[in-house]
């Protein structure tokens, strides 16, 4: 007697052994969608990045944005050029304060300034393309985000129809199972009336028993599909179990998949964009020889006791800096944001290719699957047949025992394979769409 065990393994590769749980509970393919957007971890962590990279390219708004600080200091000295300075400040300085005595050993003074200070960058041109590196990369997280929702997508629609493959295996394994038992009954009363040998009706027990522990293990699997489903939803999965609201459909539904250019799929968009921002750097590092232009200006107030205002003033100006040179550390970061460009370059190059070469071997694979689902529905309906007329030739007396549990278990094998194919097809099919989408 053929066994089940290698059917179970293709259609059950994919899901670890678990009992049922206590809740069942139904869900759709709608519900599931609703509830990745919302509640899937790796959705929220690609979420995360890009508010992080968002919030990078926030921070690059320094160039043009004026730096405010305020503070306020108080000291008390004797030294003899902070005492003099703080009476300048303070505006109290007189004729007597020039005596050379009092300059060299002045009495102490206290001296309590608040200082409002602004630095307004000007021209900085290694920032402005630090900036559309940013910017680029925060567009880059953006798509990547939305690729991964549409990944997310696929992937539910693939447990979905796990779900279902395994809610139809038990199905058929019970059918199977009631059918084993009837032709069980059938071989026992043969038995007793001396029509059939004792080895007869102890393999069709055998074949009644592998059922049964095929049937568990079918049913152990459907739990092994709910807890997977349940981990995408991100919720608890101990003691519920997930029902799909639609059934596996026994048939499949050709139709055109329509393919767009593979440069407007995101993650390929994703990838142009951190190339981008690697030229960027590039361009950055070339400018950072380049001088910088800032102003700045303090408004002052001074006065002896704390918090006051006697005395006031203002500075303005500008500078001009130009490091001319830092030791060559300039020149090789420019050399590593060249590399980097370079190597982000030829990744995506390589990326597109193996995408597009994805997608060839996935329209093979979808015109595969569908032949197999009309060859596996031949062998079924063939086997179907089969099983009828050796149950009907076995009942008069023209068939062995082993035949007909031969063709039981064929027709049960048969009927897996074609909903492992029809599995196939149809994932198959929404892998393409994600593939072209």
């Amino acid at each position: 007697m053929k066994h089940f065990n290698w059917l179970f393994f293709l259609v059950f590769s994919i899901l670890p052994s678990l009992g049922f749980g206590q809740d069942t509970l139904l869900i759709s393919k709608a519900d599931i969608l609703q509830k990745i957007s919302s509640q899937n971890l790796q959705l929220k962590i690609s979420n995360e990045d890009f508010k992080s990279a968002k919030a990078d390219y926030k921070q690059s708004n320094s160039l043009f944005l004026p730096n405010l600080s305020v503070s306020h200091t108080g000291i008390l000295t004797t030294n003899p050029l902070m005492t003099f300075g703080s009476k300048l400040n303070q505006e109290i300085l007189t004729a007597s304060d020039f005596n050379p005595t009092l300059l060299n050993d002045p009495s102490r003074i206290q001296n309590f300034a608040t200082k409002i200070e602004v630095l307004q960058p000007l021209i900085n041109v290694d920032g402005l393309y630090q900036r559309q590196a940013a910017k680029a990369k925060m567009e880059a997280y953006q798509l990547q985000t939305e690729r991964t929702k549409e990944y997310l997508g696929l992937e539910s629609n693939k447990a979905f129809m796990q779900l279902q493959l395994a809610y139809k295996a038990v199905e058929v394994l019970e059918k199977a199972h009631l059918t084993a038992n009837s032709s069980l009954k059938l071989v026992d009363n043969y038995f007793k009336q001396g029509m059939l040998q004792k080895t007869d009706l102890l393999s069709m027990q055998v074949g009644v028993t592998e059922i049964k522990d095929q049937l568990q293990y079918a049913k152990s699997n459907v739990q092994n599909a709910s807890d997977y489903l349940a981990s995408l939803l991100n919720e608890d999965f101990n003691g519920k179990t997930y029902k799909p609201k639609e059934q596996l459909t026994s048939t499949i539904e050709v139709e055109s998949v329509g393919i767009s250019f593979l440069d407007n799929r995101k993650d390929v968009l994703a990838m142009t964009k951190s190339n981008m921002a690697y030229q960027k750097m590039y361009q950055s590092a070339k400018n950072n020889f380049l001088p910088r232009l800032n102003s700045f200006g303090s408004y002052e107030l001074y006065d002896k006791n704390i918090f006051g205002f006697q005395a006031k003033g203002y500075l303005l100006g500008f500078q001009l800096s130009w490091n001319i040179f830092d030791g060559n550390k300039s020149i090789a970061k420019a050399q590593k944001a060249k590399a980097d460009f370079q190597k982000s370059t030829l990744e995506v190059q390589e990326y597109k290719i193996k995408s597009q070469l994805e997608i060839n071997r996935s329209d093979r694979q979808l015109k595969d699957a569908g032949n197999k689902v009309n060859l596996t529905k031949l062998a079924l309906e063939q086997s179907q047949e089969a099983y009828r007329i050796r149950k009907n030739r076995f009942e008069q007396g023209l068939e062995k025992t082993s035949d007909l549990l031969q063709s039981e278990t064929q027709q049960y094998q048969k009927e897996l394979s074609y909903l492992q194919a029809i599995f196939e097809y149809n994932f198959t099919k929404q892998y393409i769409q994600f593939l072209t989408k």
